[in-house]
């Protein structure tokens, strides 16, 4: 069985990613466990099943999310709280013991509840619809909130003194308090009167007592749990997404066991974690997202490693968009952790660019989900080309810039020239949203370090040009893009495929080309050199 750990988990502890409907999506939920499941799943290849390692009472609706619903999981935390149930369940919060008088308040966004005035309680929801909490309040603060999985019932408890939380109780299904998590202390205390847990064997499911009923902490609980649940399994594979809370259950648990580790972008950077490079060390693979990813590794390593392969965690799929029948022409520019020196060179040259072409827009690209940043972004590229001798409605009309004294003076001169808009701000945090805003755009132009790697793909699927500060496996420099690093040279190389519909086409055809390396086809023929190599280790 190969067995995938992922890396899903809420500011570095053992919870889910799940969040109310009306809140603003701070972070992507895609990632290279995300897709490796996917393409096993998609693919007919059943041999593999999701090890998770945290709490996630709405993990059905996740899997929904992702295309992959019926995919095959063991959830630690099912096995701590003695859940036996797999299926959802719809559930109405009217179904819950209210007090007799309650009140109930349909705002846009929640349901808040109301006893003799004062507010009792507050539903949150999820984005299917079902309650996801229900956080409970004593003069107007906070005192409890009930985590309810979506099997319906209260799958956790979280108790809080003055606004603070002190403990979390982790319940059965049927409502009895399983362990205790003390939260200034770390430490978990099980209940004794029902201190045993379930392991998923090949003969059923059984019941086995806790080895002790105080643990230091949370981490030492899924560890017994996870070992007495793969104690069978002697030949199982372990393909283990790198994250800090994985590497500390796992280190010990892959001692005689194949392991294939996965680094993905900045989620684990080895040269942070010197505990990581032995786990490094005696794994049987390592797969990455990237030929840069696989250079870093190595060069932080300080030693040649030759198990090792660069598996892209995105797909192409040839979709030319619709840029052609557009007659804008969209330049994307993202511009998320690049210094402010670049960003200010990039923008006065992108403005320059501007001048000289009519039909060409600016769409800066950010998966920063600030609220204020598209007005930051804006008013400070707006400040930016105005000093270097622009006119900053090139960035915000004259409808949204600020009424200062200059403006109202320039109306009573008479009818000022119009300035059409030519920057605008994408600001996308979800794939899907990512995948929409490229199908637009005729060019990108990427001045970081590291070009975004989702964004480079997209770029070979709907087959446009790049503009890129060094030359990666996406794209091949003269050929579909270029790699410039003098910024003065990028209005010379936007002329070159905007300005020509010829040299756009060709690189067009180039992008195919490079695409063909990254179907799903041969992105599972990696996986099967992969699979081949462990067999072979084996032997």
């Amino acid at each position: 069985m190969l067995y995938f750990i992922p890396a899903w988990y809420q500011l570095n502890s053992f919870k889910e990613l799940e969040q109310s409907w009306h809140t603003r999506r701070m972070h992507t939920e895609f990632d290279d466990t995300v897709k490796h499941v996917q393409m096993f799943y998609r693919n007919g290849i059943k041999d593999f099943t999701i090890l998770l390692l945290s709490h996630a009472p709405n993990f059905r609706h996740f899997l929904h999310r992702q295309g992959v619903f019926h995919a095959p999981y063991l959830s630690v935390f099912d096995a701590i709280q003695e859940v036996r149930s797999k299926k959802t369940v719809v559930f109405s919060f009217h179904n819950l013991a209210w007090p007799e008088d309650i009140e109930f308040v349909y705002t846009p966004f929640v349901v808040v509840a109301y006893l003799h005035g004062k507010k009792y309680a507050q539903i949150d929801f999820g984005e299917a619809g079902n309650p996801i909490e229900v956080s409970m309040y004593e003069n107007d603060v906070i005192s409890r909130r009930n985590i309810y999985d979506d099997r319906g019932f209260i799958s956790a408890t979280e108790l809080y003194e003055n606004g603070n939380i002190v403990y979390t109780d982790y319940l059965t299904e049927d409502g009895v308090v399983k362990m205790r998590m003390m939260e200034d202390t770390g430490e978990v205390q099980i209940n004794e009167k029902v201190n045993t847990y379930l392991v998923f064997s090949q003969k059923g499911i059984l019941e086995k007592h806790f080895e002790k009923n105080l643990y230091s902490n949370i981490s030492q609980v899924i560890l017994e749990v996870l070992k007495a649940n793969l104690a069978e399994g002697v030949n199982d594979t372990f393909c283990i997404a790198m994250h800090e809370l994985n590497v500390s259950i796992t280190k010990d648990l892959v001692k005689d066991r194949m392991a294939i580790l996965s680094f993905y972008g900045d989620r684990y950077r080895i040269k942070d974690h010197e505990e990581g490079k032995d786990l490094v060390r005696k794994a049987n693979y390592i797969i990455t997202d990237s030929e840069a990813t696989t250079r870093y590794l190595k060069r932080e390593m300080g030693e040649e490693l030759e198990n090792i392969i660069d598996i892209s965690p995105y797909d192409s799929r040839m979709d030319f968009g619709i840029s052609e029948q557009l007659t804008v022409q969209k330049i994307l520019v993202p511009v998320d952790g690049l210094p402010k020196e670049r960003f200010k060179a990039l923008m006065i040259n992108l403005a320059a660019y501007l001048t000289t072409n009519e039909n060409a827009m600016v769409h800066i690209f950010t998966r920063n989900a600030q609220y204020d940043l598209p007005e930051n972004l804006i008013n400070s590229i707006a400040d930016i080309i105005e000093e270097a001798g622009y006119d900053r409605r090139m960035a915000i009309s004259k409808n949204t810039a600020d009424d200062t004294a200059e403006n109202e003076e320039l109306e009573t001169e008479g009818e000022e020239e119009e300035i059409p808009v030519r920057f605008f701000i994408e600001q996308c945090v979800d794939e899907l949203s990512v995948s929409k805003c490229i199908r637009e755009q005729r060019i990108m132009v990427d001045m970081r370090h590291n070009p975004d790697l989702y964004l480079q793909i997209n770029c070979i699927s709907t087959a446009i040009p790049q503009i890129v500060r060094r030359e990666t496996q996406y794209m091949q420099n003269g050929y579909n893009g270029f790699v410039v690093k003098e910024f003065e040279r990028i209005p010379i190389v936007l002329d070159y495929f905007l300005g020509s519909l010829a040299n756009w086409n060709q690189a067009k055809v180039y992008s195919y080309e490079i695409s063909q390396k990254y179907t799903t086809k041969h992105l599972l023929e990696k996986w099967q050199t992969v699979q081949k190599a462990l067999i072979t280790s084996a032997e």
